[in-house]
């Protein structure tokens, strides 16, 4: 490997980096130069073990041959083709490919560049469609508390993390929520899907009479509420919330930007639980992280009640530069091709018993107060420092790191979810790890 991959950077003024403590990395950088399968190699030397899938999205592992050659071949063959008006085959066979593998009610994908993109384009999909039923009083969209849909206007609107939307001001109007899941005095320490919290879906009937169902467009949700902390959903929720919208006439949106891809044994969450949405968002794993990709679902009966009037109108007026993106498809097939030749989903599903074992080895550690899993993802949940929420749990990031294991915190909880391509004496390294930090950070 060259020297300059190696060398950390002279000047980080520059870069003003995302969700990060910008003046702590400065002062003492955490570099990656490189990667395979389940390691990062920093630029010290010291290999890292992946506890996150980078960020949620490299699901296949790192660097993995089908897609970096998928890659390779495509940057010398077809570069760019405009996506407005014009095609190109892969696009086409890259949508054919997750409709075979998506719930069987889904017809028709659109491309974005990222999950914030996707959730856009699901929102104006929402509405456009009761708009061209003729219902275009339908303009109400409808969150939940501690709901992460990314970071543009319409995801901050709907999502309810408080501090990415106390600084935008009042962002877009007609959007209300449903109260969160998580109740920790009832469910701490559960393995899967909590006994108690089914009810809450309720709350979604009380806010359709609060507002009239006529004016309700879409409901959106995680199926598994992801970056804020792995909250899995109660047992009946979803199927309780599907029957709320059905019955209201209200469009499902599932926000499979985490779930998606085999985090929880199946290609999507809405075929784990078993709950048919009307469009699913995904992004992260489509590509396994490696370009910024993204793919919206939505029904056959979504996708026809937009294909009216002359035919040589544009039907629905939403795009991107990059939608479809010939690379991106690309990188979107050869990672579609490895989930299926190592039946990575199949082995998500297989490992997830042992994964929560060795998860739920760390009640009684120090600081833990909850532990939290379903498929290959976990939290532990601490209990914070008083008068300084996240502290401690991201000085358990700063010390994982320094032992070689890249783990994730929001709040006061270290959130897991590795490749899928992951060992068993993997998992044993990554959850020895965090005992071990937690046992050293006060």
């Amino acid at each position: 490997m060259s020297n300059r991959l190696n060398t950390t950077p002279n000047d980080l003024r520059a870069f003003w980096m995302p969700f990060t403590a910008n003046r702590q990395f400065k002062q003492n950088p955490r570099m990656m130069v490189a990667a395979k399968d389940m390691h990062f190699s920093a630029a010290d030397g010291r290999q890292v073990l992946d506890g996150t899938a980078g960020l949620w999205c490299v699901n296949a592992g790192h660097c993995r041959p089908l897609i970096t050659e998928a890659i390779r071949q495509q940057v010398g063959e077809l570069d760019y083709a405009p996506a407005f008006q014009m095609g190109h085959p892969k696009a086409f066979e890259l949508a054919n490919r997750l409709i075979d593998i998506a719930p069987d009610n889904m017809a028709n994908v659109l491309f974005t560049n990222s999950g914030s993109e996707s959730v856009e384009t699901a929102l104006k999909v929402a509405l456009a469609y009761h708009r061209v039923k003729g219902d275009g009083s339908r303009t109400r969209l409808i969150g939940r508390e501690r709901g992460y849909h990314g970071v543009n206007f319409g995801g901050i609107s709907v999502g309810g993390i408080v501090a990415n939307r106390k600084m935008f001001g009042t962002l877009l109007t007609g959007v209300d929520h449903m109260p969160h899941t998580h109740l920790p005095e009832q469910n701490a320490f559960t393995r899967g899907e909590p006994e108690h919290g089914g009810d809450l879906a309720d709350e979604l009937q009380r806010i359709v009479t609060l507002h009239d169902p006529s004016t309700i467009a879409a409901v959106i949700v995680e199926p598994v509420a992801g970056s804020t902390g792995v909250l899995v959903p109660p047992k009946g929720y979803l199927k309780r919330l599907r029957e709320i919208c059905t019955q209201h006439g209200i469009l499902l949106i599932f926000d499979e930007v985490i779930t998606g891809y085999g985090r929880l044994g199946s290609a999507f969450a809405s075929q784990h639980f078993d709950v048919k949405p009307d469009i699913i968002v995904t992004a992260k794993g489509l590509t396994n992280g490696v370009i910024p990709m993204g793919a919206v679902f939505v029904t056959q009966e979504i996708h026809d009640a937009f294909m009216q009037g002359p035919e040589h109108m544009i039907e629905f007026f939403h795009g991107y530069t990059y939608s479809g993106n010939p690379i991106a498809c690309a990188a979107a097939l050869g990672t579609l091709e490895t989930y299926k030749q190592e039946g990575l989903f199949e082995r998500a599903a297989e490992l997830a018993p042992y994964w929560e074992d060795a998860l739920h080895s760390l009640k009684g550690e120090p600081h833990v107060i909850d532990i939290r899993n379903i498929g290959l993802v976990g939290a532990i949940e601490l209990q914070g420092v008083a008068g300084e929420p996240t502290k401690r749990a991201f000085a358990c990031f700063v010390r994982a790191w320094e032992k070689g294991c890249l783990i994730r915190t929001t709040g006061d909880i270290i959130a897991l979810s590795p490749p899928l391509i992951i060992s068993k004496s993997q998992i044993d390294e990554l959850i020895d790890c965090v005992r071990t930090v937690l046992n050293e950070v006060a």
